[in-house]
């Protein structure tokens, strides 16, 4: 590969991901592309985005095709740089042999599928690597050279030759590109080093020099965008999968059946599916249900909404505030259990909560969750899950608002129903899940009497506890709706 080439690698788009499906390429081989430039875009397991390029230049090679799903940490697509030849004819031939293969060292460790040099150990490294830098600030993830401040050209590891290792010299120092250097200035829009961020800002209006950047040296980051916007727009949502034609005649071979159709399982239908059978396979999970009358958190509440219309939390706040109460007195489910690789284990508690609960889009199923939801009165818990319900299904909710959450609240009686035997949300060891609230006979004072009921359902791991845990924080929350005001006033 020439030394002009440019190879820009599928970056982790949201913290943790692991991989993308390559939706359509904004660009074809051949065209000239800016810094910034949108050149393709990508499906996550979070949302679908538009890949910006890091580089200006000429597109020399696109590596993948639409509908392929790509790693993060391989090659995406290569540059050619600004002014640069095509690396042939007379004066390429007149190189010596030391000076190209000096020249061509730095593009062998930056294209491990076309060279074979790195091995595929290597590539999970790399894309290891692109996780780290981000969670520190680098512009590397995104942008193909090192955080701001540094003296090189941003190489993380050395380079390795395929036969034998042999002491580099000393490589000059790499001069960055006009329309990357100018992204540096501090105070400026230069103060964001990531174009992501800078897309972000742009998609919602956000003016960047009005933010403070909280990263080192005043660097703008992707949560001080976040914080920035107060009123997103709502895009299109994403449609799922389309289902793809199959020929006419098709018959399965299990059932004799004609086959009508084929969907492919990818974006986050793939992401739900992976999650929900690493789920099962991996938790022992048991599960304990009470029926509970809420007919005093439903006459209190609308004692408040007498009071205050249009500022009474609905009742999901309520509950969520009677969950976060029950897991601080019952920690055990506010935890992980990990596996480490050498096959030891040990149970994870956090100090605080961050409440999940369970949002229906038209992308699929997605849990957004309440960061330091412990912290939260009710009013304040249904402020925020009104949020994220809102950018959830607008598909703007941002990764660390939708993998955060150590335990799960999910409200399946929306959907008419009165129980489920629901999968926990791996890595999490807990769900509870509400029903729908209906007219029942009950018991009140030795009489019998119409309450209004409701059924409620924890699923739990039970490696990190054992039963009387789980009905002893069930017991807790429906002995709360039960009795909410003798509940909050002890929170």
């Amino acid at each position: 590969m020439s030394s002009d080439l440019q190879v820009f690698r599928l970056p982790d788009l949201g913290e943790g991901l692991t991989e993308a499906e390559l939706v359509n390429w904004l660009v074809a081989v051949g065209d000239q592309v800016k810094v910034d430039q949108p050149i393709a875009e990508v499906e996550t397991a979070k949302s679908m985005v538009e890949v910006p390029s890091p580089y200006a230049g000429t597109v020399a090679e696109l590596h993948g095709e639409a509908g392929q799903t790509l790693d993060v940490g391989k090659p995406l697509i290569s540059i050619a740089r600004v002014g640069a030849g095509s690396g042939s004819g007379p004066a390429a031939d007149s190189v010596p042999a030391a000076a190209a293969a000096a020249a061509a060292a730095p593009a062998a460790a930056d294209d491990a599928v076309s060279t074979g040099v790195v091995a595929s150990a290597e590539v999970s490294a790399a894309a290891e690597t692109y996780r780290t830098e981000e969670k520190a600030g680098s512009g590397n993830v995104l942008i193909g050279y090192g955080t701001s401040g540094g003296a090189t050209g941003g190489r993380t590891r050395p380079r390795k030759a395929s036969v034998a290792v042999v002491e580099p010299a000393a490589v000059p120092e790499v001069s960055l590109e006009p329309a990357v250097a100018g992204t540096r200035i501090p105070g400026k829009l230069s103060a964001v080093i990531s174009p992501l961020v800078r897309k972000m800002a742009r998609d919602h209006g956000v003016s960047l020099d009005a933010i403070e950047g909280s990263g080192a040296s005043g660097l703008i980051m992707r949560r001080d965008v976040e914080a920035a916007i107060s009123a997103p727009e709502a895009p299109a949502a994403t449609a799922p999968a389309p289902a793809v034609p199959v020929a006419e005649g098709s018959v399965d071979g299990r059932t004799g059946l004609a086959v009508s159709a084929r969907t492919p399982v990818r974006g986050v239908r793939k992401a739900v599916a992976a999650n929900m059978t690493k789920s099962r396979s991996e938790i022992p999970e048991a599960s304990v249900w009470v029926d509970v009358d809420a007919t005093a958190l439903l006459e209190m509440r609308a004692e408040l909404k007498k009071r205050a219309p249009h500022d009474t939390p609905g009742l999901l706040a309520f509950i969520a505030r009677f969950v976060t109460a029950g897991l601080k007195k019952y920690p055990a489910l506010n935890t992980r259990f990990e596996t480490a690789a050498d096959g030891s284990q040990e149970i994870v508690g956090f100090d605080g909560i961050n409440l999940g609960f369970a949002a229906q889009t038209d992308r699929g199923l997605v849990v957004p969750s309440v960061r330091n939801a412990h912290t939260m009165s009710a009013r304040e818990l249904d402020a925020e899950i009104r949020r994220l319900t809102a950018v959830a299904r607008d598909g703007k909710a941002t990764p660390t608002e939708l993998g955060s959450g150590t335990f799960t609240l999910n409200n399946y009686g929306v959907f008419g129903v009165d129980g489920s035997a629901a999968i926990i949300n791996y890595p999490e060891v807990a769900m509870l899940g509400v029903g729908r609230i209906i007219d029942k006979p009950w018991v009140v004072n030795g009489e019998l009497a119409v309450r209004k009921v409701t059924e409620l359902t924890l699923a739990f791991d039970h490696r990190v506890c054992d039963g009387e845990t789980a009905a002893g924080f069930l017991r807790y929350v429906g002995d709360a709706i039960e009795n909410p005001g003798g509940a909050l006033a002890d929170m």
